[in-house]
């Protein structure tokens, strides 16, 4: 069977594997679901700029109101805008319409409960058994029915919120942000502006079909060299839902989310807010990542791929930041998923007190080197049963030894397998990679199928 859910809800190509009946029938299973207790219940949904966010907006609203589910509708805002609103406006549920990353034919459906927390995999298993015997689902009839309001307002509660999280202004600051076309297009550039910064935005004009196009947090280049010929403190990258946020020093040097996660780890040990000294990473965390922390008296613990996880893991021992090097960073103190806002003030904070050249914070963490190949594959089940991938991951492992680290597994919302190395030769860590992608290629590859 067909799994709907991925590790970041549904998602697929638009009309294709993502249709709006399917958006419908996703909203009334989600309806029922809710439905259960017998109250009325009220959702919330938002989405980024793809020019299919309100056909599916539509489509899903149609089902959760056909389920006697009320709907408000905010519009464009970042996703976790919507975990925010979804909290603290008393909502039972929210939505978020969007492929975060994705290029614009994709699009996705995910799901909050009432506390602003993505749904674990047991209630989105149940939710999708419901979806597989739609028949049973109630039909409400008569004022049974829910209804459906615009409330774009409610984006401003979220903006302001996220104003509120630092108390420092950024006056004399020169920053360029790059938000991918995307959902961040009208928060983070004002947002900065507000708190006092000299803003050049770019990216920041959506059509539609423009989201993550050569731009954001995938597509780094051009903010890079905004940054250098402006003279900028530094760049700020978004992707297309905003829950990522990378950023750019004034040399026009990436920082992913292992160099911002140490940044912030570090002030928040100094201020007292770093709960055991613990940041929680990923399996794809740098190894220069947790040697950096323990230089400065911190510790890591990794989870397997997904902010899902690494949220796990950090409300079962209470700790103070987590994320992923692909810049989701969870701060559980101001938000209850990966903010690319927060990420952003809370980084320019620290900035702004420690007073160095953001280089020079750069600088605290030495990157191994890591190389990521993706390989487009017919079919992600049962990959790791296969004899020949397997022999050429075992002599990788075998020839690298203890200077690195190679990791494969398939994309949790895209038809790939990923290959990861890292290692401190990179000619060796280069051949070892390309040897293993071409077998992956060979035996699972979309063109050899």
């Amino acid at each position: 069977m067909v799994t709907l859910f991925g590790t970041d809800g549904v998602r697929g190509l638009v009309n294709s594997t993502l249709m709006p009946e399917l958006a419908y029938q996703l909203g009334r299973a989600a309806g029922a679901y809710f439905c259960k207790s017998g109250k009325s219940h009220r959702f919330l949904i938002g989405m980024d700029t793809r020019v299919s966010g309100p056909m599916l907006t539509a489509a899903i609203s149609a089902g959760l109101c056909a389920s006697g589910i009320d709907v408000d509708i905010v519009g464009v805002i970042p996703t976790p805008g919507v975990a925010y609103l979804t909290k603290t406006e008393g909502y039972d549920a929210g939505v978020v319409i969007s492929a975060s990353h994705n290029p614009f034919p994709d699009n996705g459906i995910k799901f909050f409960d009432k506390r602003g927390y993505k749904l674990p995999d047991r209630t989105e298993e149940e939710i999708e058994n419901i979806l597989r015997h739609d028949e049973e689902i109630i039909r409400p009839t008569g004022d049974g029915i829910g209804t459906i309001r615009q409330r774009p307002e409610l984006a401003a509660k979220y903006r302001d919120y996220v104003k509120s999280t630092v108390t420092c202004s950024f006056e004399g600051m020169k920053i360029v942000t790059d938000s991918a076309n995307g959902a961040a297009s009208d928060f983070l550039p004002e947002i900065l502006r507000e708190l006092g910064a000299d803003v050049t935005a770019i990216f920041r004009e959506p059509n539609g079909v423009n989201i993550n196009n050569g731009c954001g947090s995938t597509h780094m280049e051009t903010l890079q060299k905004t940054v250098v010929e402006l003279g900028a403190d530094c760049g700020i990258a978004n992707d297309g839902d905003a829950d990522r946020c990378l950023f750019v020093d004034e040399k026009g040097e990436v920082l992913d989310g292992d160099h911002l996660m140490l940044i912030n780890a570090l002030e928040m040990k100094e201020e007292g807010r770093l709960n055991d000294s613990m940041v929680v990473g990923t399996v794809m965390s740098n190894l220069g990542f947790g040697k950096a922390l323990r230089e400065h008296g911190c510790r890591t613990v990794s989870t397997q791929v997904g902010d899902r996880y690494v949220l796990e893991e950090m409300m079962k021992h209470n700790y103070s930041i987590g994320g992923e090097q692909s810049g989701h960073i969870i701060f559980p103190e101001f938000n209850t998923t990966g903010d690319g806002l927060i990420t952003a003030v809370q980084t320019l904070k620290v900035m702004k007190k420690w007073n160095k050249p953001l280089s020079e914070m750069n600088h605290l963490m030495v990157t191994y080197p890591q190389i990521l190949k993706n390989v487009r594959v017919y079919s992600k089940n049962g990959w790791q049963d296969n004899e020949l991938i397997s022999d050429s991951i075992k002599a990788g492992e075998e020839e690298m030894g203890s200077d690195g680290r190679i990791l494969v597994r398939a994309s949790g919302t895209e038809p790939l397998i990923r290959v990861m190395g890292e290692g401190k030769e990179i000619n060796q860590l280069e051949r070892i990679i390309d040897d293993i992608a071409s077998v992956i290629e060979h035996e699972l590859g979309v063109e050899n199928n």
